[in-house]
């Protein structure tokens, strides 16, 4: 969960984004619209959604990892692990 107020505040607005994106893509099924621009914002919607939930990730794993080290050597290790694991989810997610 994101604890920062910046990291809130990013997590709320990507959320917002992500309620603006379901609301749209309700009115398009009750209207009865295509099945492409629906799988469009289906795909973006899935997108969105997986960018918040790298984003949480990231911001929980540098919480929880780097303050384990009191040596700035080993936090510095541990902060490129970090990094690696979530550029490698980042990639997965997309």
């Amino acid at each position: 969960m994101p604890h920062s107020p910046e990291d809130k505040k990013r997590a709320t607005t990507r959320l917002r984004r992500i309620r603006g994106q379901v609301d749209a893509l309700e009115r398009a099924v009750e209207a009865g619209s295509e099945c492409a621009p629906i799988l469009q914002q289906l795909a973006a919607l899935r997108g969105a959604v997986n960018g918040l939930m790298a984003e949480i990730l990231d911001s929980h794993l540098r919480e929880e990892f780097t303050q384990l080290a009191a040596d700035p050597q080993i936090r510095k290790q541990h902060q490129q692990s970090i990094d690696e694991v979530i550029a490698l989810v980042r990639s997965y997610l997309k």
